[in-house]
């Protein structure tokens, strides 16, 4: 993906799941306010790369989660 697409997540305000502990075990962070995206990054290597999702995308997992995927997709 060319960088002049990519947003600048250097300004990105990160968030952990409400599951994590406050152990510092393996945890996800998500970025809101990027439109039609949603940055997840791995809590342990804060520098390292991030995952650009789409927005629906990350919708349907998190609604896949929380058991409401319907049954075949």
């Amino acid at each position: 993906m060319p960088s002049a697409s990519r947003p600048d997540l250097s300004v990105a305000v990160w968030r952990k799941s409400s599951y994590s502990n406050q152990e510092g075990g393996e945890c996800v962070e998500v970025s809101d306010n990027y439109p039609g995206l949603v940055p997840v990054r791995d809590s342990k290597n804060p520098h390292g790369p991030a995952l650009l999702i789409p927005h629906h995308a990350w919708a349907a997992f998190i609604a896949g989660l929380k058991g409401g995927c319907p049954a075949g997709r």
